[in-house]
């Protein structure tokens, strides 16, 4: 069956489930957004990254999809789904209940790559791309999918990506850190990582570039992380301020949107791979990441406003959770190295960051 986008009036989109890859899938729904440009497009997500898609333009619903434990819920969130009348799903998700839900949801088009055992739940099961078939960075993949589904004859020119509303999310992070009567530029420093201790470079070091960068700028600090990650964040933060920097532990303590804002704020941020780096980067904040056991040419940040820093290690990228030796790869950064970074960084961007700011 032909999936002709002019016959389609609904279009469910099944958003990937982690932050990090949230972002770097907007190029690929914002191609969306143009193959159909009069359909109503519904983003089907985890509440733990809904609020990023509430923000886009393109994206006229965003339906929470809670956790699915049973077969019961499962059929709950079709039902949900049918009753909407969706013509077609695209999943930019890998998994085989993304294929399943809208299977059942009854969706008559149903596209996505073909893995995870659900080949023969959708009416185009796309191969997945081999290596070296496509760009390395992730955004390209969900681009691909739209490729190879007819949907597109080539991929789109893709290079920074960025949030929608810049500069009304700085706003309100500027309205927020008056609240919170934090005066002056700000720097945002997210010390933890959802996929492991290996991607986390260390807190010290966190601490002592934070400090060197806060003293330059006469800036205060803003300490970001999960709840989990609070004692970690507050390992960081109370070494700025015994050092003497304003510095409030903002871990657990903010919601999705408000994350946003405050880093939409941010003069400079500092971070290991970690959906927080993708999201400073994509507000096109000057953003440093560490990088060591994940591979930057592949989940880096994106656009001449990020930098990254990593020292070689034989054994990096191992893309493993947890080091099974000494951690080579992130002891071997500096606190000098992310420091002369960011200062380099924030030498060479002031005017472009300047006109960013303000869409």
């Amino acid at each position: 069956m032909t999936f002709n986008p002019s016959s389609m009036s609904k279009v469910l989109v099944r958003a990937t489930n982690w932050l990090g890859d949230a972002v770097m899938s907007l190029p690929a729904i914002r191609a969306i957004r143009q193959i159909f440009p009069h359909a109503h497009l519904a983003v089907l997500a985890r509440p733990s990254v809904a609020g990023l898609y509430a923000r886009e333009r393109t994206i006229d619903q965003v339906i929470p999809c809670p956790a699915l434990k049973g077969l019961r819920a499962r059929r709950e969130l079709a039902a949900g789904l049918r009753a909407l009348g969706f013509d077609g799903a695209i999943l930019l998700q890998n998994a085989f209940d993304a294929a399943l839900t809208v299977w059942l949801a009854g969706i008559p088009e149903r596209i996505g790559y073909r893995r995870d055992g659900r080949g023969m739940l959708l009416t185009r099961a796309i191969p997945v791309p081999e290596p070296g078939d496509i760009p390395r960075h992730e955004r390209f993949y969900y681009l691909e999918l739209l490729r190879r589904a007819g949907l597109i004859e080539r991929l789109p020119e893709s290079g920074a990506i960025r949030l929608d509303g810049i500069g009304a999310a700085r706003e309100a992070g500027a309205a927020h850190l008056s609240s919170l009567h934090v005066a002056g530029p700000v720097i945002g420093i997210s010390p933890g990582a959802a996929y492991g201790d290996a991607k986390r470079w260390l807190p010290e070091r966190f601490a002592e570039s934070g400090r060197q960068l806060a003293g330059a700028l006469q800036a205060s600090v803003l300490v970001f992380g999960s709840a989990a990650e609070r004692p970690l964040c507050e390992t960081v933060a109370e070494s700025l301020r015994r050092a003497g920097i304003e510095t409030r532990n903002l871990a657990g303590e903010t919601s999705l949107s408000e994350f946003i804002d405050l880093a939409a704020a941010c003069r400079l941020f500092l971070t290991n791979d970690s959906g927080a780096m993708h999201v400073s980067s994509a507000l096109g904040v000057p953003t440093v990441a560490v990088f060591g056991a994940t591979d930057d040419t592949t989940t880096g940040p994106t656009g001449p406003l990020a930098r990254v820093v990593r020292e070689h290690a034989e054994c990096s990228p191992c893309l493993l959770r947890e080091c099974p030796i000494d951690h080579r790869c992130m002891t071997r950064v500096s606190a000098a190295h992310v420091t002369a970074a960011a200062s380099l960084l924030l030498s060479c961007t002031e005017t472009q960051w300047t006109h960013e700011a303000r869409f």
